[in-house]
């Protein structure tokens, strides 16, 4: 297969260090893929998993040493820590290995719209009741992601598609899509705030691509399920895709949706 060239991709929530991440599609989709900038939004080592054991193997070694190989032959790439790999955020401003290190960044895209780069776990406090409730919540869903990957080994053995178990559950419980779109709210709100034509971000591992309130709202979602980025066409097409191993199995424009001449603010 070929590689592909970007201008852009915008890449969140690896959660490297996981075992339920899927790093194999990671490192195929990188593989197969060229850009001009590589972000890195926030939780790409899962620096709070591993405190608490250690999981690395070789899949995940290999994923990052094509995103080192990738900064050092002319990609620019810039990582923006997350709430689990909040370590990263105290060296902001500095290099490692060729990446850039920031808390958030501001992106032109082709088309001279600046979009705002976080992770988003700067707006819990504005969203969420408690700091516990958030740590329960997250212990919640990496035990449905367990059984998630369990339950998708079975039907991946029977022949059947894969199927998202937390992608169901979120879906059918009011709470869980009250928080997403307060979460979304709250960074559009964000955005505002700064000046900015749009906003980019992971954290709640929702992929979206979508005008909120003038603003352009972009999540890549993450690499323990849906396997989503967001990548930018050289021509300067945004799009969201999902990723199986070798092909993109799901493709969804900003052009579709009338995103890209978004106003500015």
């Amino acid at each position: 297969m070929s590689q592909t060239h970007y201008r852009t991709i915008w890449i969140s929530d690896t959660h490297l260090g996981d075992k339920n991440t899927q790093a194999e599609q990671l490192e195929d989709f990188l593989r197969n893929s060229t850009s001009d900038y590589l972000f890195l939004l926030g939780d790409i080592i899962d620096l709070w998993k591993m405190s608490k054991r250690a999981h690395w193997p070789k899949a995940h070694q290999q994923v990052m040493k094509i995103i080192f190989d990738k900064a050092k032959n002319g990609t620019d790439v810039i990582y923006i820590p997350g709430n689990h790999d909040p370590f990263f955020k105290d060296f902001d401003g500095l290099q490692f290995g060729h990446i850039g290190i920031q808390k958030e960044h501001i992106h032109t895209l082709k088309n001279g719209q600046r979009i705002l780069l976080i992770h988003g776990d700067q707006l819990d406090e504005k969203v969420e009741c408690a700091r516990l409730l958030y740590r329960i919540g997250d212990i919640a869903y990496g035990t449905i992601v367990t059984l998630n990957r369990w339950l998708n080994g079975l039907r991946k053995r029977l022949g059947k598609k894969y199927w998202s178990l937390s992608g169901a559950l979120k879906l059918k419980s009011k709470k869980a899509q009250s928080f997403i779109d307060r979460f979304e709210q709250q960074a559009v709100a964000y955005a505002k705030s700064k000046q900015v034509d749009g906003i980019f971000c992971g954290h709640i591992h929702q992929s979206k691509l979508v005008e909120i309130d003038g603003i352009l709202y972009g999540n890549d979602g993450d690499w323990l399920e849906s396997c989503s980025t967001i990548v930018e066409t050289e021509q300067g097409e945004l799009t969201l895709i999902k990723w199986a191993k070798g092909h993109q199995i799901t493709r969804e424009t900003a052009a579709t949706k009338g995103l890209l001449e978004c106003p500015t603010s």
